[in-house]
Parts: structure tokens; sequence; C-alpha cells
């Protein structure tokens, strides 16, 4: 493997001085050939670089197999590193799945059961973890675990922000092209660009003023969740009447129509360009061999398969999500991967990469000699946690689920509910929970599923029954760090419960 770590590290100000108007790729639009970093010396902790946008399931990358959907720069990540073909969300749900990722720790452990609730002060993430390893590290974009209100959106500096230093986000808000962040003064600046873009020029800032220490930064772009607006060249690269539906798309289902695919796909070409420009700013700055890049989603999408819209949902379309991981370094170029990678497995998977102790209360498993090379063993089965309904996806109930390579099965307190042969039924037409001649896979399915939720401190009395996130009812005025308590507030307080 080429070595390019020798010389300094070209500056922020003979970029800005190309006059173009990115920081990203400046030094190549210039014809130049940024000089190697002095500092990215063999035995150096590796940088980390975590790329997470919002609802894009694992279906939609051409390097998965969707022959669809524009993704180069990302097909071209997967390729320089290795494809996690097995990566799925244990919450499929936007808060939940943000909090299994910061702490390592499944939403039974840490509370996080229902989306905008805030992620309580005493848990451990992973990026004070690296703050306090001397990371420097950074958040831009939907943060989404401070809870209450998505507006303004402002999360002060302090315990609220989880160990990140550098600051640039705001707590949920997709409108895409009229949008503001915060850093650290409470004042809303304005972008009036398409988000992806200004996320991935703060990102540039970023990388740009960090030259001393290794860094741990999150990029957490709003898009493609919807609506799918994105500009209009993308658009127009997709034709909704020649797209490929699945086997299990239903035609008719509101906002899941071929239209609606059509836009998702351009939200997702649009994205992945921004990603390429970020991927050439880590070039230009040679942060590339020693940076860990690792692309995943909070959770998928169901578009119209099996009927149905959103996430929360334990189908291939909620629960699958994309897995790219490269870091030139140290990792083989053109891996594909099986082993079962989960959202709780990230924390303790890149801790260890880096060198710093996992705590043991994370949840989740080291997958770091799967990473290295070193191994292939992982997990032999995934689990999965919904804590109650939602009527924007018909979802009735809470139900829990265990994945194996080979089956799915869910059920809800009540009973089996699905259950799937994923090598004969890979778009899950035929729900076997009520089949005798699958009696016995059932049965063992549903003691894998028991274990699980009795060594992660899962139990049915942590689901709510009231669908609490219908009204947005807890985008109050006030935060809670429950359902239980929100609903008590509500009871002592009916007039100031929402109605919308």
């Amino acid at each position: 493997m080429a070595d390019d770590s020798h010389g300094p590290r070209p500056t922020r100000r003979a970029f800005l001085s190309a006059g173009t108007s990115t920081l990203a790729g400046l030094a190549l639009a210039r014809g130049t050939k940024a000089a190697p970093v002095a500092g990215a010396l063999p035995g150096r902790r590796p940088n980390v670089l975590f790329i997470l946008p919002d609802s894009w399931r694992a279906q939609a990358l051409g390097c998965m197999g969707n022959t669809d959907v524009h993704t180069p720069h990302l097909d071209s990540l997967a390729s320089e590193g290795i494809l996690f073909r097995q990566t799925f969300a244990n919450t499929p749900l936007c808060c939940p799945a943000r909090a299994n990722v910061l702490t390592g720790t499944y939403a039974s452990r840490n509370g996080m059961v229902a989306n905008d609730l805030r992620l309580r002060e005493s848990l451990t993430t992973m990026s004070a973890l690296f703050s306090q390893a001397g990371y420097r590290t950074g958040f831009i974009g939907k943060w989404h675990l401070t809870g209450g209100p998505h507006l303004p959106g402002y999360t002060p500096p302090g315990p609220l922000r989880r160990g990140f230093e550098f600051w640039a986000a705001n707590e949920d808000n997709h409108n895409y092209f009229y949008n503001w962040y915060f850093r650290d003064d409470g004042l809303p600046i304005m972008m009036t660009r398409y988000e992806p873009e200004v996320w991935v020029d703060l990102a540039d800032e970023f990388l740009y003023e960090t030259q001393d220490a290794p860094f741990f930064l999150i990029v957490s772009i709003g898009a493609p969740h919807a609506p799918y607006v994105m500009p209009g060249e993308y658009l127009k690269m997709y034709d909704p009447e020649s797209l490929h539906v699945p086997p299990n798309w239903v035609a008719g289902v509101r906002g899941g129509g071929r239209k609606e695919m059509a836009a998702y796909y351009a939200s997702i070409t649009a994205i992945d360009d921004q990603i390429g420009k970020l991927m050439k700013t880590l070039e230009a700055l040679n942060l590339k061999q020693d940076t860990i890049v690792f692309f995943f989603s909070d959770h998928g999408e169901m578009l119209g398969s099996q009927g149905r819209i959103w996430k929360r949902l334990p189908w291939e379309e909620s629960i699958h999500v994309p897995g790219i991981l490269r870091w030139p370094r140290q990792v083989k170029s053109g891996q594909q991967k099986q082993v079962l990678l989960t959202h709780v497995d990230f924390a303790p998977t890149m801790l260890s990469l880096c060198g710093i102790s996992v705590p043991a209360e994370m949840q989740g498993t080291d997958l770091s000699p799967v990473v290295l090379g070193r191994s292939e063993e992982g997990p032999s089965s995934a689990f999965f946690q919904i804590f109650g309904p939602c009527s924007d996806n018909a979802l009735a109930h809470a139900w829990r689920g265990v994945r194996t390579a080979q089956h799915m099965y869910a059920r809800t307190e009540s009973g089996p509910w699905l259950l799937y042969d994923l090598e004969k039924d890979p778009y899950e037409m035929d729900n076997l929970a009520n089949s005798s001649r699958s009696a016995s896979i059932r049965d063992s399915m549903e003691n894998l599923l028991k274990e699980w939720m009795r060594k992660t401190g899962d139990s049915w009395s942590l689901d709510f029954s009231y669908p609490i996130e219908d009204k947005g009812e807890l985008c109050t005025d006030l935060t809670f760090y429950s359902v239980d308590e929100y609903l008590r507030w509500a009871k002592a307080n009916p007039s100031l419960r929402p109605t919308r």
C-alpha cells in the first residue's frame, strides 16, 4: 500500500486564494497536488468521519445492486473499503437510532423509546469518549437528541452537546432550501442554498481548522427524508415510469408512488455528489489514508413496499441501512462482508479501532477484528425494538424483532406477527408466522427473541399504547425524558396538550 504521509498540510488560506466558490476540491481545481501530511505517520490514531443521511434504505445504492439509482461516489467509496451488506437499525426511528449509535446501547437501556425525547445527560457517549481521548470533535447537521420543540432548534454548549466541540447544527428541520443552523451564541445562521451543500461546506471548514489533533466528525444530513426536494437538475435524471419497483411494492400508496420514488432517488444522487466533494477535501488535505469514513443511515424508507411508507416497521426496507467503511491505511479495498452489523455496534467498534477503551455499559459488539481482517465472526442475530404505535404508517402496536442470516421474526406482546425465510423469500411476501409447517423455526426465533429481551433489559412494560407521535405531542414547549413523564404532565395540563 502506498504511503503518502510526508510533508506539510496545505493551508486553508492557499485554498481560499484560489477564488472558487466552495472549499472542497480547491487544490484540485488549480491543477496542483496537495502536499502530504507530516503528522499522518504509521501508529497515529486515525480520524473518524461519520456521514449520516436520514431515511436512506440499503436498497437505494448502486453498489447494493440497484440499477436505477445513481450513486457513483458512494459506489466508489465502497470499492475502496468494505461494503457491509447486512447493516441494520435496531430501532428504525430518527431519535432512537441516533441515541443507539452514540451510546452503543439499546433503547430499552438509554430510554430513547420515541422521537423527540431528550437523551439523558448521564449516559456515556462515543463523542465524549473521543473528546476525552484528545480528539477534536465536531457535529454538523441534524441533531435530534435534545428533545422538545424542533424550532428554533438551538442546543447550547455544555452537557447537552455530548462532548462535541465544534457545533454547526439544528435540532430537526427538513426545509431543505430555507433553513438555519446554530453555533455557540444561539443566533440562527440562515442558509438559502440546498442544505446538504451547506453541511458539506461546514465540514470542509472543520477539516481545514483541524491541524494538530485527530478528529471525530459527524455530518448528519437531513435528506433524503421527505419532503423529497432537491436541485431540479437531479429530478430530471429520473423517469418515474421507467423505474424498477420491487415485487412487494403496492401501487396507489399515498407518499409511496413512482413519483415519490423518483424524487427520493434524485435526492440521493444530489447527496452523493456532495459526498464526492467531501471526499475530495479529504484527499486535498491528505487525510484520506488515515481517516475512517463510515457511511450509514438512521433507518430506511418503505416507499410503498408492503403497502407502507416511512419507517418504524420490521420489514427490510425500514430496518436495513447502508454500511460503507473506508480506511486506506489499514483496510483492504474491494471487500464485501455479510456479518450482521447494527447501530449499537458502531461505538464499541470505532472506539476500539482508535485505541480507546470501550465502556462496560455499552451493549454492542466490538467488530474491529472484522474491520481489520482478523476475523469473520460477528453476532449470529440482530435485535430490533419499537415501543409504540404510529398511524402515519398504519403501525397499530409496539413490536420486537430478531433477524438471522436466513430468517426475520417479529412479534407483538400478544403473539407472533411476522416470520420470513429470507433465502427463499427476500422480498418478504410469504408470512409464515402462523404456518404449521414453520412451527419449529418460529419457536426457535421466539426463544432467541426472549433471550435478546432478557440480556438487553427489555420488557413489554416499556411500551406505550397511545400514539404519542401522531400529533407531535413530544414537540411541545417542554422537554421530556420519557413518555410516562409527558403523559403525567399532559394529564395535569390538558389545555396545553397539542391538538393539531
